[in-house]
């Protein structure tokens, strides 16, 4: 049930960011991606860590079943990045809900 809803959540913030116009089709450089900041905030914009390394590895885990987060906070970057945008409004309670799920473990 976890993986399903996890895989569900995963499918619905691709449509957000794309819905939001927030979706790449130009991947970062190889050096951006091998970002060890939190978030690879020093190489990328939020929305292009959540496509391209986030959206990435959970789907892996998901699909292999291996163990997921328990302890994820995603949203409250998100609500610090995207502060006063409220067509990122449903965006961020979706990153919220995904959080809770996570953690509900």
């Amino acid at each position: 049930m976890l993986y399903l809803a996890s895989k569900n959540h995963l499918i619905t913030l691709e449509q957000l960011l794309k819905q939001c116009h927030l979706w790449s089709d130009t991947q970062p450089s190889a050096s951006a991606m091998a970002s060890h900041a939190p978030f690879a905030c020093d190489t990328m914009a939020f929305e292009q860590w959540l496509q391209f390394i986030f959206i990435p590895k959970m789907a892996e885990l998901v699909a292999q079943e291996h163990p997921l987060p328990t302890t994820m906070a995603i949203a409250p970057m998100a609500e610090q990045m995207w502060q006063g945008m409220t067509d990122y409004v449903e965006l961020i309670r979706h990153l919220h809900d995904f959080d809770a799920l996570l953690s509900q473990q």
